[in-house]
């Protein structure tokens, strides 16, 4: 048996285990810009790191006045987006070292994202994660996206695991409903700034180095500790 015992651990996807936020950017600038908006920067895309797609396009409608119809925006976004990370996505070193780490103690995993189910697929496909992450759930899958604790919920449904006993990784501060789901967290910045923001105050471990802090026997040693020790 593991040394993690019972513990399931719930993986985050864009800016956790893949650095895909540069792709969602330029995603995101070309949909804008073809709606007439050509001015939209990195710094104001940081407002919507964490938040999913669906919602991320949303608040753009409403933000930009823009006429297209929710639903052909959103399928605009996932079809410039899907083609940039089927091209190239980047997987954090010490992130995949610690998926690998996790899947030879036999540890549950899941990845709980606020991407399209086929942005995961081809993600997770294409970078070979695929192979020890096969329970996966979508924000579009339940009723609410981060941060409500939904999708991290089904997660534990799905790999039969109660949410106490459920570690959740994470690099945005919506995803700190982890909190609200009852399970632990880790937390790895992807916006620096962000380290501060109150929802973080939940985490169990805040690296607020990011990914530049994050190891996985740091991150291992840490789970496999008693949970009151945490």
């Amino acid at each position: 048996m593991s040394t993690l015992g019972r513990t399931s651990v719930i993986f985050d996807l864009d800016g956790t285990l893949v650095d895909s936020e540069p792709n969602y950017f330029e995603a995101g600038r070309q949909t804008l810009a073809a709606q007439g908006i050509t001015d939209f920067t990195w710094a104001e895309h940081e407002r919507y790191v964490g938040i999913s797609t669906r919602e991320t396009v949303a608040l753009w409608k409403d933000r930009y006045a823009l006429r297209s119809p929710l639903d052909a925006l959103l399928a605009d976004m996932n079809r410039r987006y899907l083609e940039l990370a089927r091209a190239a996505t980047h997987v954090y070193p010490e992130m995949r070292r610690f998926v690998e780490l996790l899947a030879a103690e036999g540890a549950s995993m899941a990845v709980a994202s606020g991407s399209a189910p086929a942005a995961i697929e081809a993600i997770l496909t294409g970078t070979g994660l695929a192979a020890h992450l096969t329970t996966v759930v979508s924000a579009d899958e339940v009723a609410h996206g981060k941060p409500a604790p939904d999708v991290f919920l089904e997660a534990a449904r799905r790999l039969e695991a109660d949410p106490a006993d459920c570690v959740v990784l994470e690099d945005a501060a919506p995803g700190a409903a982890a909190h609200a789901a009852g399970m632990r967290c880790i937390a790895v910045p992807y916006v620096a700034a962000q380290a501060d923001d109150p929802a973080f105050a939940t985490a169990g471990l805040l690296l607020r180095g990011g990914q530049r802090e994050f190891t996985a026997r740091t991150a291992y040693d840490w789970l496999a500790r008693p949970a009151s020790a945490s």
